[in-house]
């Protein structure tokens, strides 16, 4: 693209010197030449040792599960690590309960078999 209409300033924000366009995109370049995009930049964070973390990709994996009703993972830079809160899903829970007989009560968070 040659730049934002009538916005210089846009222009030289997202268009280098040499003329790559810095989309705000992350991406990954195969020795093949083709290039994998992994996330917006501004989704992605850095951890203390230098790793760079794309939560909301995790965060899709996980949700897939069908013991997980929502999930979201936390990074800190000045950390080496993540954490994440997760809920379990109710009617999961339920229906485990049922299959084993189980009283879903607060002692169900002590359950070996359930964690």
């Amino acid at each position: 693209m040659p730049g934002y209409y009538k916005n210089k300033e846009k222009t030289d924000e997202c268009l280098s010197a040499d003329g790559w366009l810095a989309s705000g995109d992350v991406g990954q370049v195969f020795p093949n030449g083709s290039l994998k995009i992994i996330d917006r930049a501004k989704n992605i964070f850095k951890l203390s040792q230098g790793e760079y973390i794309a939560p909301e990709k995790l965060e899709n994996m996980f949700i897939k599960s069908e013991w997980i009703g929502q999930i979201w993972i936390y990074g800190d830079s000045l950390r080496d690590h993540i954490i994440s809160f997760v809920v379990l899903d109710l009617d999961r829970i339920k229906k485990y309960c049922k299959d084993t007989g189980k009283e879903n009560t607060a002692a169900l968070t002590e359950d070996v078999e359930l964690k």
